[in-house]
């Protein structure tokens, strides 16, 4: 499996809920620039927490590469989400390609699950951050990275 992980844009620092933070105008820079690495990728499918920042970050995505398919929001992918049920549900899809689009602390517990087969985050994601991993996930350790962009 081909498999990219990229952390929502800078979003505002305080609202009523962590759910309901959007995007900076920084931010929305952010995800432009990192968008322009997955030009010509094959993406099978667009998967994204339900929170505002990633919505907005997916639809920016979206739009920069020209794509009409439909993104498709999932629950496991919320940033106090355990990385193994990501593990368990990107298993269950059986997708050879896919864009996770998520949070802190998620996303860099994630990329150590599938490349080191532990939860210590030994790599910073920031803002934007996009990892490029391919090899098996159904099993923890089993990924290799290819490429860590940061905007």
């Amino acid at each position: 499996m081909k498999l990219w992980v990229l952390r929502h844009g800078e979003a505002e620092p305080q609202v009523r809920s962590d759910a309901e933070r959007e995007l900076t105008a920084h931010g929305r820079e952010q995800v432009v620039r990192s968008a322009g690495h997955l030009l010509g990728q094959p993406l099978q499918a667009i998967l994204v927490s339900p929170y505002v920042r990633a919505q907005q970050t997916a639809e920016l995505v979206r739009q920069s590469l020209g794509l009409e398919q439909a993104l498709q929001t999932v629950p496991w992918l919320r940033p106090d989400t355990r990385p193994e049920q990501v593990l368990t549900e990107l298993s269950k899809l059986g997708l050879e390609s896919a864009l996770l689009i998520s949070h802190q602390p998620l996303v860099s517990t994630l990329l150590s699950l599938l490349e080191e087969g532990h939860h210590q985050a030994t790599r910073s994601m920031g803002t934007a951050s996009l990892a490029e991993l391919e090899g098996d996930v159904s099993v923890a350790g089993l990924m290799t990275l290819h490429s860590l962009r940061h905007p």
